[in-house]
């Protein structure tokens, strides 16, 4: 299991898994894309340790089969702070069974509900569902008939009671809360709620650690935006070769290698070699 290295985290909403998972990616790649697959939430993803595990490959081999694996859309390394008031930043690998675009892994990666392009937008429902909320205050006058409220009462308490239901609140005991030790005689049924949703309403939940995220490149782990990195791959690493570009001698040292061949030459040194 990784401590300070790439620990695995899995992204929801994948294919279940079936022998024809990896076929698209060429032999290699889709043999460590199987181990990383069967390897657990926390498991450690770094290149010396995967080598190690998947002994047929070296680990030039396994960075290699990483990049793939990151440029068809299975894979996005990142730096993750847990607490916004921490300094201290972790890094982890995710990893999806299931292909993904680099539309769905940017919106993933910024804490929003990703949905792929191919998606089937559903069809309109007419008259729209009612909320909790509505429902819950409807059901008052049915668990008790002192408490009948009308629609309109029903729609203007909706946001009073979709509060409570956000808190944390089930809606069978928010009806409970507001059915609970009645006077005898509810003269205004709607006043009354609405008072019982104001005076008793619950406390806030702590809110969830604020997750900032910065994605690096899966082969020089070089941070950038998402849409720098496209396939989770800089510049450089998305080259088919991986080598640095080529540089161009300039003119002193083209003249000093000429000179240095023509010396050679009249010392016959060139020749004999």
């Amino acid at each position: 299991m990784a401590r300070s290295g790439y620990g695995k985290r899995s992204v929801p909403d994948q294919d279940p898994r079936t022998a024809r998972t990896f076929a698209h990616l060429p032999p290699r790649e889709a043999s460590v894309a199987a181990h990383i697959d069967r390897l657990p939430d926390g498991a450690a993803m770094d290149i010396k340790t995967l080598a190690k595990e998947i002994a047929a490959y070296g680990q030039q081999a396994v960075a290699s089969a990483l990049k793939a694996i990151s440029a068809a859309g299975h894979l996005r390394r990142v730096r993750e702070r847990l607490d916004g008031d921490r300094t201290q930043w972790v890094q982890r690998t995710y990893f999806s069974r299931t292909p993904r675009t680099d539309t769905w892994w940017g919106q993933f990666l910024s804490g929003d509900s990703p949905a792929e392009a191919s998606a089937v937008p559903p069809h309109p429902v007419h008259p729209p569902e009612r909320t909790a909320a509505y429902t819950a205050l409807a059901a008052l006058g049915r668990t008790d008939p002192r408490m009948t409220l009308s629609a309109t009462e029903c729609a203007a308490l909706e946001p009073l009671a979709a509060e409570w239901i956000a808190r944390g609140v089930p809606v069978p005991h928010l009806v409970q809360v507001l059915t609970d030790r009645l006077p005898g005689t509810v003269h205004a049924p709607g006043a009354f709620t609405r008072k019982r949703l104001t005076d008793k309403m619950p406390p806030e939940p702590e809110r969830e650690p604020v997750r900032i995220r910065i994605m690096e490149c899966t082969g020089c782990r070089i941070p950038g935006h998402p849409e720098a990195l496209p396939g989770g791959l800089c510049r450089t690493c998305r080259r088919d070769d991986g080598r640095p570009s080529p540089t161009v001698p300039n003119g002193a040292d083209v003249r000093a290698h000429v000179a240095q061949l023509r010396a050679l030459a009249r010392s016959g040194t060139g020749a004999s070699s």
